[in-house]
Formats: C-alpha cells, sequence, structure tokens
C-alpha cells in the first residue's frame, strides 16, 4: 500500500515521547525527516530517517504528504502556515495555536487549498474518558447535570521548560487545560458563558499553574479544574444525572507506557488497572445500587488510523481545525474571565 510520508518538526518531549512512537507503529505512515538540533538523539530511535535543521528542508520535500508541528504553541501559526502555502497536509500539537485569529486564518488556508489541517487532542482516546463518553451516550447517567473533570499534579518546583516560563502559550490553562476544554467540547458543544479563575500558586512560578473553569450550559454544569501542587488527588471524574452519578479515579497510563519507551503493539495497550475502574451509583426505587464498570480500552493510534482515513479517503478529522479553533476561544475566554472577575458570554 502506497504510505503517507511524514515531515516530523520538533523531536522533544512531545514529538519523541507523543507522535514518534504512534506514527512508527502504524503501516500508513512512514517518517521520512525529522527536525531537530539533536541528531544523535533522534538516531537513537530511528538509524535511517533524516535529520534536517530546519522546516524549510521539510517543506522543499516533494515526496512528504504531511507536517506534524510538535514544537512550543508560540511557533504553531508561522510554521502551519508555511507547510499549508507549501501544500502539505498538517497536524498540530494541542493547542492549535495561542490566539484566535491565528487559527482563523490557518483554517482559511487550509480549506483554500483543500488540506487537512487537523490538533492533536489525543485525550479524547484515553480509556477513562471514553468509558465516561459511552456512559453518556448511552443514556446511563439520564440528563447529565454536573460534569466535573480533574487534572492535578504533585510539582511544587517550577522547572526550566518552556511551558513554565513567560511566553506565548505557555502555562498549564494551554497546556492541561486544553485537553480537558476539548474533552467537554466534544460530549456538550459550545457553552453559553465561561467563568474561570485561573493564576500561579507556585512561589517563584511565571506563568500559571492553577485553574478552576465553569462552563454554563442550560441546565449543565462543566466543572474544569488542575492544580499543580495536589499530593493526594481525588476522583478524576465526577458525573451526575438524572439516573445516576459516575466516579472515576486514576488516569489513563498510555502517556505514562510511552514515558517508558513502550509502543502500542499488543492488545492490552491502553487497558486500565482494575483498581480504577469507575462506580457507576443509581437508585432502584428507594435502594442504593453500586456496580463497578469496566474501563473501555485507551488508543492513542486511532487518532493517527483516522487522519490516514482522512487524508486517502476524504473522511472528516479526527479533530478538525474548527474544533481546535474553539478551543482557544474557550481559553481567551477563561483568561479574560479571571482577569475581569466575572462570567464571559459566548457569541
Amino acid at each position: 500500500m502506497s504510505k503517507i510520508k511524514v515531515g516530523l518538526v520538533g523531536f522533544g518531549f512531545s514529538g519523541a515521547t507523543f507522535h514518534a512512537p504512534l506514527i512508527s507503529v502504524l503501516e500508513e505512515f512512514k517518517i521520512e525527516k525529522v527536525v531537530s538540533s539533536n541528531k544523535e538523539k533522534v538516531q537513537q530511535y530511528f538509524s535511517e530517517v533524516e535529520v534536517v535543521n530546519n522546516l524549510e528542508e521539510v517543506l522543499e520535500d516533494e515526496t512528504i504528504d504531511l507536517v506534524v508541528i510538535t514544537t512550543p504553541s508560540g511557533l504553531h501559526y508561522e510554521m502551519a502556515k508555511q507547510s499549508l502555502k507549501g501544500g502539505k497536509h498538517v497536524i498540530l500539537e494541542k493547542p492549535m495555536v495561542v490566539e484566535v485569529w491565528e487559527a482563523e486564518e490557518l483554517i482559511q488556508i487550509a480549506e483554500e487549498k483543500n488540506l487537512l489541517l487537523s490538533v492533536y487532542h489525543n485525550r479524547r482516546w484515553d480509556n477513562d474518558y471514553l468509558t465516561v463518553k459511552k456512559l453518556i451516550g448511552d443514556g446511563v447517567l439520564g440528563e447529565v447535570n454536573t460534569y466535573q473533570v480533574h487534572y492535578d499534579r504533585y510539582r511544587p518546583e517550577v522547572r526550566d521548560r518552556w511551558r513554565e516560563k513567560q511566553g506565548p502559550g505557555s502555562g498549564v490553562l494551554y497546556d492541561l487545560g486544553s485537553h480537558l476544554i476539548d474533552q467537554a467540547l466534544d460530549l456538550f458543544g459550545s457553552p453559553q458563558f465561561i467563568l474561570a479563575d485561573v493564576l500561579a500558586q507556585r512561589e517563584n512560578a511565571e506563568t500559571d499553574d492553577y485553574f478552576h473553569i465553569i462552563l454554563g450550559y442550560e441546565k449543565l454544569r462543566v466543572i474544569l479544574h488542575s492544580g499543580s501542587m495536589i499530593t493526594s488527588q481525588g476522583p478524576r471524574f465526577q458525573v451526575h444525572g438524572s439516573k445516576g452519578s459516575f466516579i472515576k479515579y486514576g488516569l489513563d497510563g498510555q502517556e505514562a507506557a510511552l514515558k517508558e519507551g513502550k509502543k502500542p503493539i499488543n492488545h492490552s495497550w491502553g487497558a486500565d488497572d482494575p483498581r480504577n475502574y469507575g462506580m457507576l451509583v443509581t437508585m432502584d426505587g428507594e435502594k442504593e445500587k453500586q456496580e463497578t464498570i469496566e474501563t473501555l480500552q485507551g488508543s492513542y493510534t486511532t487518532y493517527y488510523k483516522k487522519i490516514a482515513e482522512s487524508i486517502f479517503e476524504g473522511k472528516i478529522a479526527p479533530v478538525t481545525a474548527h474544533e481546535g479553533l474553539l478551543v482557544i476561544k474557550i481559553i481567551e475566554a477563561a483568561l479574560k474571565s479571571s482577569r475581569e472577575k466575572k462570567a464571559i458570554l459566548l457569541n
């Protein structure tokens, strides 16, 4: 079969951990070039891949079909614009860009050139999220009234990396918040208003490391929360509806496995620890009923498989550029809400 030839831009944490391992195990793709200043690191993973110094060397290669951009967020707009104008399909690591106008311009270029433009919101394929999505979709919880997700960590020391320094797209809201916002929008669509508290809590923090966001719908409230000094974590998901509640602890293990150098090549990939299976609580008359729900398997490779279908068959992208744009709109509204200490209405 013909393969999608890939130019991978950046081989830092994101490129080396989240993209290269997934692309490399799928027969639909072949990594041709990697843009990196660390040739030795790249060739430890891919001995036959050509390592180049800049994006231009990727765009000059007429055989490359798809450019995957994993650089710091502030570089996404310019690199994606160059790549689209160079006739390449583009995947952007989340968040898509830093500002709404950047996303809008990229969408216009992609549509004019009939090119794929997608955002790597991989946590749509977390095992816990897939389980929650199925329960809601199957109507098991009835009409959902409260959806609350935490993405907490214990990182009391500020680290020397771009995400924790002042700059475009840095901070936990753009980083972890984009994941939680995308999941909520995937489930419930665009909210009516946003009320947010975004701040830096750690000593010497240069950018935000905490957020608490409320997305307001008719009767539904979506609560998205992240803290960086949480030593003992509570539930990851709490979802309450007219028929029952679902409580889930633990975090999908795919990221941890990828960090350890593992690849998604066996049937157990994305499986949850049974100790972290969620609890469904419903009422049978006046009697409470508790049921352990086995977690569905996660699958980050599904994103790239669907990208191949988009390129080969013209199917809709697994995460569209318009969906990536809406995440940035919500982030901008959350920052404004926090600054002005008031709810922000969406058009």
